[in-house]
């Protein structure tokens, strides 16, 4: 951000944080990890119950939390979190894009390719990519305004190589490193050098959406956990709170000149090539 000191910390004391998806394993523990930083943090998503569990949790902890109830898909509901937000807190100053995931039948994992119906391709794809374009257009505008923000979306190793069976979540996940390069073009050069945009590309984390192709009912893992670990140099699945300390440092001032970049957060699984 304009003027910041190159040395400065990962505090994120006085900062105020949206987290999409907030309630999920990644969105969960990246909105827990914030609100340690000293953010305060809202928690954005279609599930009150869940939403509000999670606020729940974090003020439990010490935090300053709010929930809003809103669908990334919707542009009327995420304007209306905006408006929500601003009326309790004022704007935003970090933007965490972690609503998203696998769509289950639009996977093809025992089935061709042709078989998948192309409005399950479509569902993914817009879940994945539309539910990041809509909340950063909504809630960046007023980071714009400021000339300050910083926007942390969320990649998957899926857009840097073909991982079978997940076509859409593929396609979406690609257009969300490009889109997050664009951004930060686009903001940079039109808004100030306060307001960023970055990303973090996960490697492979179980969470409840994969769980069922990664971890069979007696707790052993399938063939393809067994696959992913062998093309892991470090050996095992990452663990959801690895990915804090990317995520903080982008949020935060210590950043201040890092925009455009999609950082891998895999236990070296992008740096392999198998052999």
């Amino acid at each position: 951000m304009a003027g910041s000191d190159p040395t400065a910390s990962f505090d994120l004391t006085g900062k105020t944080a949206v987290v999409t998806g907030g309630y999920g394993v990644i969105g969960g523990t990246l909105a827990t990890g914030l609100a340690a930083a000293g953010a305060r943090v809202a928690i954005l998503g279609r599930s009150k119950d869940a939403a509000e569990s999670k606020t729940a949790e974090l003020r439990r902890g010490g935090a300053d939390a709010l929930s809003i109830v809103g669908d990334v898909l919707d542009e009327r509901a995420m304007r209306d979190a905006s408006a929500a937000l601003i009326a309790a807190w004022g704007p935003p100053d970090i933007l965490v894009n972690a609503a998203g995931g696998n769509v289950a039948r639009a996977r093809n994992d025992g089935r061709s390719i042709f078989e998948v119906p192309l409005d399950a391709f479509d569902e993914a794809l817009r879940l994945n990519l539309h539910g990041t374009v809509i909340p950063t257009h909504v809630f960046a505008e007023t980071m714009a305004d400021r000339g300050s923000g910083s926007i942390v979306n969320i990649s998957s190793m899926a857009a840097l190589q073909a991982l079978s069976g997940v076509l859409g979540y593929s396609v979406a996940k690609a257009g969300i490193d490009n889109y997050t390069r664009w951004m930060a073009v686009e903001l940079a050069r039109k808004h100030g050098d306060g307001i960023r945009v970055n990303a973090i590309a996960p490697g492979f984390f179980l969470s409840t959406q994969n769980r069922a192709v990664l971890v069979r009912d007696d707790g052993s893992p399938t063939p393809r956990a067994r696959t992913i670990v062998d093309r892991t140099p470090m050996g095992r699945f990452g663990r959801p709170e690895e990915l804090i300390g990317a995520v903080q440092w982008l949020a935060s001032d210590a950043a201040s000149f890092v925009t455009g970049v999609v950082i891998p957060i895999d236990g070296g699984f992008s740096a392999f090539s198998g052999v």
